[in-house]
């Protein structure tokens, strides 16, 4: 028996095929390459239609670099299938060095972040001064408290994400790495020599920093991330124990880096981005060094 025309359309519209990598998503567009069906969340412009990612990767014959056709974040990173990817790795190295800790309590003592160790009239034997320099970057992937652990892997998570998302993984883990630096280099270079000082807490209020600057780039409305900043940084001045250098120094470098990164012109972004945190960092290690010498 016949089908109406109707009919025989409805059943074309069902029966187109599915993307090569998102198998449950029907699309009518194919790579102009390969050939194989890609939604509309893998084309990929081309000179001539779309190309799917595996093809652009291997390379797109069009002249021009296969990086130049993939799909890019904000600040210019390549758009990665996992964007918590690098949060979680963050996370886990955290919740690994905590459970250490909790295990072997004595563990604490060579990780947490002192200058020198004992203090004056003994003869110092450890600490950042006595060459420990790895305790710059130790200090910030150590807890001890429960609460403080939770509060900083909390708010990694909340912040982490969407950075990693909007800078690709590599700038945002720089922008992690050398946040943390700079907050053990501004308790390290204002504190006492023989304070401890240890946690996450410097590399997430860089986060925090960059997190309203990205904001501000998008002109989203501020004011959640600002009311959150203003409690914190309350807190911080207002609570005896905390390192508050720490978190000034995460938070300016955070800010510093992250403005470069999502406000980098487009023909000199890898040179913008990259310069302005090593310029970041050298100034980490230029204060570190200076503090050293004035120690010994």
């Amino acid at each position: 028996m016949d089908q109406a025309p109707g009919n025989r359309r409805d059943d074309a519209h069902h029966s187109l095929p599915g993307c090569y990598r998102h198998p449950d998503r029907e699309t009518g567009v194919r790579c102009t390459r390969c050939e194989r069906p890609i939604c509309p969340e893998c084309m990929v412009s081309a000179s001539v239609g779309f190309q799917c990612p595996s093809c652009v990767r291997d390379g797109s014959g069009t002249g021009h670099s296969p990086s130049a056709s993939m799909p890019r974040t904000l600040a210019g990173g390549a758009v990665a299938a996992d964007p918590r990817l690098i949060t979680k790795i963050l996370i886990g190295i955290n919740l690994a060095v905590f459970i250490a800790i909790k295990v072997r309590p004595s563990l604490l003592d060579s990780l947490v972040l002192v200058g020198q160790w004992p203090p004056f009239p003994f003869t110092p034997t450890q600490g950042v001064a006595e060459g420990e320099w790895y305790r710059m970057i130790t200090s910030a992937f150590a807890h001890e408290a429960t609460w403080h652990f939770a509060f900083n892997m909390l708010s990694l998570w909340w912040l982490g994400g969407p950075l990693e998302q909007a800078l690709g993984r590599a700038r945002y883990l720089t922008l992690f790495l050398v946040s943390g630096l700079a907050g053990s280099a501004l308790s390290y270079v204002l504190a006492s020599p023989s304070t401890a000082t240890l946690g996450a807490s410097g590399a997430v209020y860089g986060l925090f920093g960059a997190m309203a600057v990205l904001m501000r780039r998008l002109r989203q409305d501020m004011r959640p991330i600002i009311a959150l900043l203003a409690i914190n940084l309350a807190l911080t001045f207002g609570v005896s124990g905390i390192s508050w250098q720490a978190h000034v120094g995460g938070l300016v470098a955070g800010v510093v880096m992250s403005y470069g990164m999502v406000h980098a012109p487009r023909e000199h972004r890898s040179l913008v981005q990259f310069g302005t945190c090593a310029l970041v960092l050298a100034v980490v290690l230029g204060a570190t060094l200076l503090r050293t010498l004035q120690l010994t």
